[in-house]
């Protein structure tokens, strides 16, 4: 690889180890019964997705600190792909969501597989949660059979393991504060744990950590991730609402229909006058919200000037992401990347 960062191309590796490992994976499945082979579709179709965000994030953790490109470490660094694949279909299954990337996520395809049978749903929801749990499984010995040496790999793995508590910790006070009066510092934490720190501040450390780099320059990552990340969220939420589904791939009403503690939602509420707070409790939750009402909330959260303070909580804290890699130690192309990375993930429409 090119001392020029080259996203396509970077990608395309990714997908390739993915690809193969969990076709392989599928197989091992099928041998062991043939009803399983709808489970290693999903397997594949679960992970078969995405920009390859946290898989870059560690590969420029380790560029960062001096190491060269290294077929290893991209394949230690797919492996955080795919406990993002776990994360999302645990996350389709608790909103009941019934699209990811245009397609059905993975609950809502294993219907089809159990059409016809006694509590169909719930057993598709069950298949999923397996199938996530097995991600996140896989994602651990793919890790370990990247072909790093062990040293290395020990490095890492005590952020390993504090990404896994973090992500468990950030989706489960989504779901004890959902529903709840929408709060901005609640959300924000929400944010920072599911998704901000596992999407590139963690990937980022374990990348650095398996190059051996110093305390100063993981330091100097975490602080340039950690707002990256937060930004990352707050434009997933934006688009979530805002956002035109044949670019998201998702329904726009998700996120009113399961009165998820966006900052978003919170801006709007701390904003409103009690007769608008009024409006937006009366759809909060609905299952049978429609596109009229949709337009409403749009318009509503619009005239309280929502979406432009969420743009400018993301504007800063890209600018203080990108400002932090000032005087790290660091390659000139590393910070050319991390630098291109902070733009891209923040000004996308999906």
């Amino acid at each position: 690889m090119s001392e020029r960062w080259e996203p396509a191309a970077f990608k395309e590796r990714i997908d390739t180890i993915l690809g193969e490992f969990l076709v392989e994976e599928a197989g091992h499945l099928v041998r062991i019964d043939p009803a399983l082979q709808p489970v290693g579709e999903q397997l594949q179709s679960a992970a078969g997705h995405g920009k390859r965000l946290r898989a870059a994030f560690c590969y420029w953790g380790w560029r960062a600190a001096g190491q060269p490109d290294s077929d290893a470490l991209v394949r230690a660094a797919a492996s955080m792909e795919l406990i993002h694949a776990a994360a999302i279909v645990h996350d389709d299954i608790i909103d009941d969501s019934l699209l990811r990337h245009h397609l059905p996520t993975v609950h809502t395809a294993l219907r089809t597989y159990l059409a016809g049978r006694p509590r169909a749903r719930s057993a598709a929801r069950s298949l999923a949660m397996l199938v996530g749990d097995h991600l996140m499984s896989l994602a651990g010995q793919l890790f370990a059979v990247s072909g790093l040496p062990a040293a290395y790999l020990t490095r890492a793995r005590p952020m390993w393991a504090q990404l896994a508590r973090e992500l468990i910790a950030g989706e489960c006070l989504e779901i004890l504060s959902t529903g709840t009066g929408p709060d901005p510092d609640v959300s924000l934490k929400v944010v920072r744990y599911k998704t901000a720190k596992y999407t590139v501040e963690q990937p980022l450390l374990i990348g650095s950590l398996l190059a051996g780099a110093s305390p100063v320059l993981r330091a100097g990552l975490s602080a340039y991730g950690l707002p990256l990340g937060e930004a990352f969220q707050l434009r997933d939420d934006l688009l979530g609402l805002f956002g035109e589904p044949g670019d998201t791939g998702k329904d726009s009403r998700d996120d009113l229909r399961g009165h998820r503690p966006t900052t978003l939602l919170a801006k709007a509420w701390q904003a409103a006058l009690p007769a608008q707070r009024d409006h937006l409790a009366g759809v909060l939750g609905r299952r049978d919200l429609d596109e009229e009402q949709l337009r409403d909330v749009r318009d509503l959260m619009t005239a309280l000037k929502a979406p432009q303070a969420v743009e400018h909580m993301i504007v800063s804290r890209v600018r203080e992401a990108v400002g932090h890699l000032d005087g790290l130690g660091m390659p000139q192309h590393a910070r050319r990347a991390l630098t291109d990375l902070a733009r891209s993930v923040t000004d996308r429409r999906n």
